[in-house]
């Protein structure tokens, strides 16, 4: 018995030595890992490039191409501010209209249609068009009362995206509204109705106000144009200002060629990126990228092979990347019947395909529920749109765009503006009141060079006089199916 106890007596000893030493050993471990830590910690990893290693001319290429795409709707929208810096007055220059920065001018009809500044222009609406410098100082826009006139601004920073809910479908009141830049920290006026603040200093404001296709309209629509301004924030004061659009100074010139005016240029493109991206601060995740490419272009700075290799893989880009976007079929949500769209419009965060998709071929577009387009550049067998044909698009009874402002059709040519026509029609949709309905309540365009008959020939949309062509389907203030895809518009039926 004795012998059975003092075996029971060791094993227990035994036990508790093992487990004294197990837990030695942890807390020793436990110690050696904190010990561990502090070390680790004030070991920072790098939050950029080592700008004292040397970089390779392929490198260079590589972190040039990747930023030209990505960056490219940001310079276009700084050069477009650099444009209009020097202006010092309000005007019309030719088709183009001028404005100083923080203010911009209005047209008081439809645009003309050889307007080359913005690529896929509209003859549905009377435009603005004015540039933002908002380190200059903060903006005032008036809202006058349109009563039941569709309107809207469209007002967008650096990227191209909205930041300023202005127009019919936000009921905003008739006043004053403010737009801020990032860093602005001044007092908000008395008579101020909201504040807009831009993540960026650069931006642009387009205000947009629909006018019916006919003589009493184009009359009807001046009063209240003239309360339609911006100007910088020293100048307000309470009281609505007024400008006679219709009167202010015309100047020569202003035409363009066939295409958009240049407004990137890979010559100069890694210039003028610093001054861009230190506007446009870089957006969550967005930092390493920054500063990868800022370190080549300061390394380009110093080693005119390496700048050169940069400036070449820009033009290949712009040739190879860029160029081929002008084709809506190259790009986009597919739609039935070869349509195509974006739903992320003016709101692109980090997409920077479809960014730049869009600003090379129809930049400045506005919000989906604001404005939703579609794009078409095939008929419905997948043929290229082309004037040597016809072609027709008939929208079933009360299946038209639905909408609760607007909706048209718009012919471009294959760079995405408009070719003059006898007619001088280029579109067509709700502001023409004389369009013919079909016997069972279906509405029928024809899309062709040569004139439709007598009967349909107010439903004629005059193609280009040769070679290929695009057609735009505008909804504005859409309604709900289009906005979530229920509604797509018909097919484009090539009549044999």
């Amino acid at each position: 018995m004795e012998k059975k106890l003092i075996c029971v007596i060791l094993i227990a000893a035994l036990t508790a030595c093992s487990q004294n030493k197990n837990s030695d050993a942890e807390a020793s471990n436990s110690k050696g890992i904190d010990s561990l830590a502090p070390a680790q910690a004030a070991r920072e990893l790098p939050t950029g490039p080592d700008t004292n290693v040397k970089i390779t001319q392929e490198y260079a290429s590589l972190a040039a191409k990747e930023a030209y795409f990505w960056a490219w709707p940001l310079v276009n929208m700084y050069n477009r501010r650099m444009a209009f810096k020097d202006v010092k007055e309000l005007a019309l220059s030719g088709p183009l209209l001028m404005a100083p920065l923080n203010q911009f001018t209005m047209l008081t009809d439809y645009v003309i249609p050889t307007e080359r500044a913005i690529a896929c222009p509209n003859q549905d609406v009377v435009y603005g068009i004015g540039c933002l410098a908002l380190d200059q100082s903060p903006v005032v826009v008036q809202v006058p009362d349109f009563g039941k006139r569709f309107w809207v601004y469209q007002i967008v920073d650096l990227r191209t995206e909205s930041f300023a809910k202005l127009g019919k479908m936000y009921d905003n009141k008739p006043g004053f509204y403010l737009l801020a830049g990032p860093d602005w920290k001044g007092e908000v006026p008395k008579g101020i109705i909201k504040v807009f603040r831009s993540s960026t200093n650069t931006g642009l404001v387009g205000p947009r106000v629909f006018l019916d296709d006919t003589k009493e309209d184009r009359k009807a629509i001046q009063e209240v144009l003239k309360s339609v301004v911006m100007y910088p924030l020293s100048d307000y004061d309470g009281k609505m200002k007024t400008i006679d659009w219709a009167n202010i100074k015309k100047l020569p010139g202003g035409e363009g060629g066939k295409e958009e005016a240049v407004w990137v240029n890979p010559q100069t493109f890694f210039d003028e990126l610093p001054v861009v991206l230190a506007d446009a601060k870089p957006l969550p995740g967005e930092e390493a990228k920054y500063k990868q490419i800022l370190a080549v272009v300061e390394a380009a700075k110093k080693d005119p092979k390496l700048k050169q290799a940069m400036i070449d893989a820009a033009v290949e880009t712009e040739r190879q990347v860029i160029k081929p976007l002008m084709e809506f079929r190259s790009w986009g949500i597919q739609l039935p019947f070869h349509w195509s769209g974006v739903t992320n419009g003016a709101s692109w965060g980090t997409d920077y395909f479809t960014r730049t998709a869009v600003a090379k071929s129809n930049i400045l577009v506005n919000a989906p529920n604001e404005t939703r387009y579609f794009y078409q550049d095939l008929d419905s067998e997948g043929g290229r749109l082309n004037s040597s044909n016809k072609y027709k698009i008939t929208f079933a009874k009360g299946q038209l765009p639905p909408v609760n402002g607007f909706w048209s059709l718009t012919l471009y040519n294959e760079h995405h503006f408009f070719e003059i026509n006898k007619l001088n029609r280029y579109s067509l949709g709700t502001k023409n009141k004389t369009m013919a309905y079909n016997p069972d309540g279906s509405l029928t365009i024809y899309i062709q060079l040569v004139p439709t008959d007598a009967k349909t020939q107010n439903n004629w949309l005059p193609a280009v006089e040769k070679g290929d062509f695009s057609l735009y389907l505008r909804t504005y203030w859409p309604k709900e199916e289009v906005v979530n895809g229920k509604w797509t518009p018909p097919a484009v039926i090539k009549v044999e």
